[in-house]
């Protein structure tokens, strides 16, 4: 069965700490409440995410390797998430991070840079016949010729597609059904003196798709070209952690252009 939702982006092998109290401080010990290591990465998790609530999944992007494989073939076993186009390479162990959790704080730490500073292409350009077959899909912006062409062929084919902190003046932007934009894109404009509603502005013009801004705790932004700007607050809730919540909030925007086109293909107005 073809799946509903393809994937391409950040997928590597998250060891997380969740301390007991407070977050660490200089020279201070620090108890460990609780330690895992799972999937992660934007398209690892948000993979985690929809097919936890019943979407069918295929994911491609970063190489896996002799650490990460075992881990995500044993975490995806009995999911509806497809990894047969991933690439297994046997000399490398695999992207990994090491986030340090306590309360609203996390401290993520990782080796990222080198997927870049190696000079080796560490993650797979897409497969046609995936995306050709999904019903939507979601594109990490990280991965250079193998990113536009995954956008590219999206367009071809006639896929929405999700993106997240894209730039206004980027392919990936332009013809997205949904940029996510967060608060560490919007720093930038803001360090150059860029007002909120100029950011909105300036996004939202340049792209047919829906744009929302959001900003942790604060009011999130939200609309589309030629639409005053909208906000809404984020619902309250018991936080116990805040790592993967861009992703989950992504995953969340997936499923809802994946139900428009089951909608739109019964025939029923959106």
């Amino acid at each position: 069965m073809s799946s509903e939702v393809y994937l391409h982006g950040q997928i590597l092998g998250t060891h997380s700490f969740l301390l007991k109290d407070d977050f660490l401080q200089p020279d201070e010990y620090a108890e460990i409440k609780a330690k895992y290591f799972l999937p992660g990465g934007e398209t690892g998790t948000a993979a985690t995410v929809l097919s936890s609530l019943g979407a069918n999944v295929k994911m491609d992007g970063t190489h896996i390797g002799t650490e990460v494989a075992p881990l995500l073939k044993e975490f995806y076993k009995d999911k509806t998430v497809d990894l047969s186009s991933l690439y297994f390479d046997p000399e490398y162990e695999g992207l990994m991070d090491y986030v340090v959790i306590a309360g609203l704080v996390r401290s993520p730490m990782g080796v990222f840079q080198t997927l870049y500073e190696s000079g080796e292409i560490r993650w797979n350009m897409p497969k046609e016949e995936d995306i050709a077959e999904c019903k939507v899909a979601a594109i990490d912006p990280y991965f250079f010729e193998a990113t536009q062409a995954v956008a590219e062929l999206c367009v071809k084919h006639k896929k929405p597609y999700v993106t997240i902190d894209c730039n206004y003046d980027t392919y990936l932007h332009r013809h997205c059904a949904v940029n996510v934009v967060s608060k560490e894109c919007t720093h930038a404009y803001l360090e150059n003196g860029q007002s909120m509603e100029d950011i909105y502005k300036l996004m939202t013009e340049n792209t047919e798709g829906f744009v929302i801004i959001t900003s942790g705790e604060k009011d999130m932004l939200y609309g589309r070209k030629g639409q005053p700007m909208k906000r809404m607050k984020p619902f309250s809730v018991e936080v116990r952690s805040t790592l993967g919540v861009g992703d989950t909030f992504k995953a969340g925007c997936i499923l809802i252009i994946k139900y428009r086109v089951n909608f739109n293909r019964e025939g029923q107005e959106t």
